[in-house]
């Protein structure tokens, strides 16, 4: 795996939290491989007045704290061990943000504006506004810079409870810029105890300097920054936004087609803007398709057959003003496996806040909170192919946990807007501390 960790070259201090109100953790569920759907979606493995202990980085025990604090071996080191309190909070796994953008330079307020005045994505792109605007800033800046950058983003989403995260390149979009994005994401992740998954957005728009010629830049993407980005290990995934205004469906085939020669794994923005047919992509099994505004019946029936994650990011919607979500319920009810994001990027979805995201598909979109919790962690995690070690809170798995100042996990989404994450623990390590 492509995925970076602090953690694994340092040595962790056992850390044991006690007394916990209600424990989510999104336990596997027995005879049931594969990303949540359905009714399991609200099955969240509640335990209450329960105890964690973790070492080395790992989680060892979970159950009740009663039972914990019988253990011969906490009793014998407990003066070694980090004692987290969480009398009257709620632990959860550290969220799996699936799906975000933090490379670039400048927040992009012209095109806020411009949205406010009643400008739409199409007319800020020919004005050149968008994806384009952020191109020149990070063609122009040092890989130190982006790497401090991304460091920042980073932080700022553990305080939220975030402990992996997805990281795009994008706003390169020539073969250096985006190998240089690729870089900082390394770099900023090397400085940061949780784990970043990288992927290589080369296709994200077509560059001005190829208007017209879409098919040259794709080959561009094909035979120079998926080989370079695969040779040196800098990404696992290859995203495409495929959608009017960018990459078309058979564009998108030819790029998925030159990451699987390249052993990298695919998935898209899709269904955005405009309906875009999903089933000739399942035969390069994406790992998630992201938006999915626009998507019709017979795509649902075959990604409900299939363990391609639909991955929401309301907050997008949310931003650019937009009165419809993706239809969150349909998706669900005929068993799609949905997961949730933030989309952080500087255009359409400036936001580092995963409660925020989930507040939103709980009040637009009307998942449950249950849910809403499920696609945030053990559904993000199968969304990014780590759910072997993250997304949910059992022995054996990595030590992600995120401690919310809260009595009931309704409260996670219902406080929007707030903060209300008290503690975050990243691979063992204690990452934020409210």
């Amino acid at each position: 795996m492509t995925s970076t960790r602090k953690s694994d070259q340092k040595i962790h201090s056992p850390v044991f939290l006690a007394d916990i109100g209600q424990l989510l953790t999104l336990r596997s569920l027995l005879g049931k491989p594969g990303p949540r759907r359905g009714p399991d979606l609200k099955n969240l493995g509640i335990i209450e007045n329960a105890a964690v202990l973790c070492l080395a980085g790992k989680i060892v025990s979970v159950g009740t704290t009663k039972d914990a604090l019988r253990d011969p071996w906490l009793k014998k080191n407990r003066k070694k061990v980090i004692e987290i309190d969480c009398a009257g909070k709620v632990v959860v796994p550290g969220f799996v943000d699936s799906h975000t953008h933090p490379v670039f330079v400048s927040p992009r307020l012209v095109d806020f504006e411009k949205r406010i005045e009643g400008a739409s994505y199409e007319e800020i792109a020919k004005a050149g506004g968008g994806i384009r605007s952020s191109v020149e800033g990070v063609r122009k800046t040092g890989k130190r810079v982006l790497a401090d950058k991304v460091l920042t983003a980073l932080c700022e989403m553990a305080a939220c409870g975030t402990t992996t995260m997805e990281a795009k390149s994008g706003y390169g979009l020539t073969v250096e810029s985006e190998l240089k994005s690729l870089e900082a994401i390394r770099e900023a992740a090397s400085r940061w105890p949780g784990t970043v998954v990288a992927t290589l957005l080369g296709a994200h728009v077509v560059p001005k300097e190829f208007q017209g010629r879409s098919q040259n830049y794709v080959e561009t993407v094909c035979i120079e920054m998926i080989p370079q980005a695969a040779r040196r290990k800098l990404a696992q995934f290859v995203d495409v936004f495929c959608d009017k205004g960018a990459f078309t469906a058979a564009e998108t085939e030819q790029i998925f087609a030159a990451a699987q020669e390249y052993g990298l794994g695919v998935r898209a923005h899709m269904c955005q803007l405009s309906e875009t047919i999903l089933r000739p992509f399942f035969r390069f099994n994406p790992a998630s398709f992201d938006h999915m505004d626009h998507v019709n019946d017979d795509d649902i029936l075959h990604l409900s057959k299939h363990d391609t994650i639909a991955t929401l990011v309301p907050g997008a919607n949310y931003f650019l003003g937009m009165k419809d979500y993706p239809q969150a319920r349909k998706l669900i009810d005929a068993g799609v496996p949905v997961a949730l994001a933030t989309d952080y990027n500087p255009g359409t979805s400036p936001t580092l806040s995963m409660p925020m995201a989930m507040s939103l598909v709980c009040t637009q979109m009307k998942m449950s909170p249950a849910e809403a919790i499920t696609s945030s962690t053990i559904n993000g995690a199968w969304a990014l192919r780590v759910a072997n070690s993250k997304g949910s809170i059992e022995p054996g798995k990595d030590a992600d946990l995120a401690v919310f100042a809260v009595e009931d996990y309704r409260e996670i989404p219902y406080w929007f807007g707030a903060n209300r994450c008290a503690v975050t623990i990243a691979n063992g390590t204690v990452t934020h501390s409210g």
